[in-house]
């Protein structure tokens, strides 16, 4: 299968997942303000949507969005544990925080990327993003992950997002547990060989 991202975009909650999992994936890098592949192919003809993450299966079909794809590779790995089995509440638990972190972290960024967005706007939008910090820091006291079992898809994307927030200049010195739980993810061996794997950890580092 091969995996098309950008480096330190949502598609690396997927990537994380694949190798947490235990999957190989072939990695294709993706120029997105060009919508160019590192072979100069064009992306919108593979992806019309133009965004990342997607997944090429091995039958030629191809699967989008990020959280779907998590899903769709934790489920084959069910030992992995990545998520928790059908008819479930806790697959529902799982689903929920995967909700929340696409509607309510991921979609909230999208301002803070645009150069075009005025100031005054910028800090309504910092704001609004520290709100849905303050209960992602209050749900995770007393706990590691997310889910009470461990680690699972939904820290994985979790963690990406939460790692934007020093680049659009968002300090998470208020947020202690949320700084604490991205150490803590960062130091897994799975997640420091995709960080690796897409040029956001030094060979020093890893």
């Amino acid at each position: 299968m091969l995996l098309y991202y950008s480096p330190g975009a949502c598609s690396l909650a997927p990537h994380i997942v694949a190798r947490e999992a235990g999957i190989s994936l072939d990695l294709v890098r993706v120029d997105l303000a060009t919508k160019t592949t590192e072979a100069g192919e064009d992306y919108r003809a593979i992806n019309p949507k133009g965004t990342v993450p997607a997944l090429l299966l091995d039958d030629g079909s191809l699967l989008t969005e990020g959280p779907v794809i998590s899903q769709f590779i934790a489920d084959l790995a069910p030992k992995a544990g990545l998520i928790p089995p059908l008819g479930t509440l806790d697959r529902y638990r799982a689903l929920e925080w995967l909700n929340f972190v696409a509607t309510e972290l991921h979609k909230g960024f999208g301002p803070l990327w645009r150069k075009e967005t005025p100031d005054e706007f910028r800090s309504v939008v910092k704001h609004m993003i520290a709100m849905k910090f303050d209960f992602l820091e209050l749900q995770l006291a007393g706990r590691e992950n997310l889910l009470a079992d461990g680690f699972c898809i939904a820290d994985a994307y979790a963690f990406t997002i939460l790692s934007w927030a020093p680049v659009v200049g968002i300090d998470l010195a208020d947020w202690p547990g949320l700084t604490t739980y991205i150490g803590r993810i960062s130091a897994r061996p799975h997640v420091r060989a995709a960080l690796k794997a897409e040029g956001l950890l030094s060979t020093e580092a890893a």
